[in-house]
């Protein structure tokens, strides 16, 4: 693999956005499908486990990796058609994600505003299925292309090929762990309508006196309303939210409801009801909270942070705390949203 030159014992704190100590045996930054491909050949001819890293927003290294970090650098944006409702725009697997929010609007196609300042990478985007402030990115979402890693070829998959669920797609699973994202095309609409009714927005437009908004408009709301409720990774290292919001039945919302009267809850389409996961940590008494150099944010429950030196250990050790006393005092369990890896 002589045109990608591997690098030895790399350090991976400042390419992951939580910031905890590890390493990679070894590294290297493939900039097409054929070197993605060299690069896990690469790897199996030595019996390399592999990871691929995008922006490292969404993982927890509980130990050192042991084999082949490929930090994707595939790079690309551009517009490969229309249709009477839709302009079709193709972005490669290793672009920022929230630059690319800001150049569609700049080109006049907005649709993603509402998704703005998430971090990471364009390909992450589908593998985690982001949503965010009433919208998902299904809703944008026409299909990706991916390289088979054990054969070389690439396939484009559509949304049902992808079994987006939440925060979940088939790229979690065992039957999609060979499949790597290269390129994301979006269909974004030509008659665009504001999504401005979830609360944090709709309250952030209100107090600059914006009542028919733009999609720029709502892309400044969503920037200020994040960079207001959640950490910097640069100043203080997280992974943004660090569990689900959990779904449970309608009856067990009304239970829980009588409980506690300011249950925060949101009605699904199939008749369940999401639950704020914040809320429930708040509630638990961990708002603000530490343990060892790992913490809760004080402003935001749902973000745990890295308060300095904090191993992944440690984080995991806060979570699961988190996660029983919840359980114990609502009888409802959170799911971590970050993958950790290592043991």
């Amino acid at each position: 693999m002589a045109s990608l030159a591997p690098t030895p014992n790399a350090d991976l704190a400042p390419l992951t956005t939580l910031g905890v100590a590890a390493r990679a045996a070894w590294i290297t930054a493939p900039e097409t499908p054929a070197e993605v491909f060299e690069a896990f050949k690469w790897a199996c001819d030595r019996g390399l486990p592999t990871l691929v890293l995008g922006g490292g927003s969404n993982l927890v290294f509980a130990s050192d990796f042991p084999g082949l970090v490929l930090r994707l650098a595939l790079r690309g944006r551009e517009k490969i058609g229309e249709t009477t409702e839709a302009h079709r725009v193709r972005v490669a697997a290793g672009e920022s994600w929230h630059e690319t929010v800001g150049w569609t609007l700049e080109q006049g196609w907005p649709g993603l505003e509402n998704l703005a300042l998430i971090p990471g990478s364009v390909g992450a985007a589908p593998v985690q299925n982001i949503g965010a402030y009433g919208l998902e990115l299904t809703e944008r979402f026409e299909s990706l292309d991916a390289l088979n890693v054990r054969t070389g070829e690439i396939v484009t998959l559509d949304q049902a090929a992808c079994r987006f669920g939440y925060r979940d797609s088939i790229f979690k699973h065992a039957d999609g762990a060979g499949l790597i994202v290269l390129a994301v095309t979006f269909a974004l609409p030509k008659h665009w309508a504001p999504h401005a009714s979830y609360r944090d927005i709709e309250e952030e437009l209100a107090s600059v006196g914006v009542s028919e908004p733009t999609p720029h408009a709502i892309f400044d709301a969503v920037v200020r309303v994040r960079r207001r409720k959640l950490p910097d990774p640069v100043e203080l290292g997280n992974v943004g939210s660090f569990f689900k919001n959990p779904v449970v039945s309608a009856s067990d919302a009304e239970t829980l409801r009588a409980r506690f009267p300011d249950l925060v809850s949101y009605t699904q389409a199939d008749g369940r009801v999401k639950l704020a996961a914040g809320w429930l940590i708040d509630r638990a008494g961990w708002k603000g909270s530490r343990l060892g150099n790992a913490g809760v944010h004080e402003r935001q429950a749902l973000v745990l942070i890295n308060r300095g030196g904090a191993t992944g250990a440690e984080i995991l050790a806060l979570a699961a705390r988190i996660r029983a006393d919840v359980e114990a005092k609502f009888n409802v369990r959170l799911e971590q949203e970050p993958v950790t890896v290592g043991a």
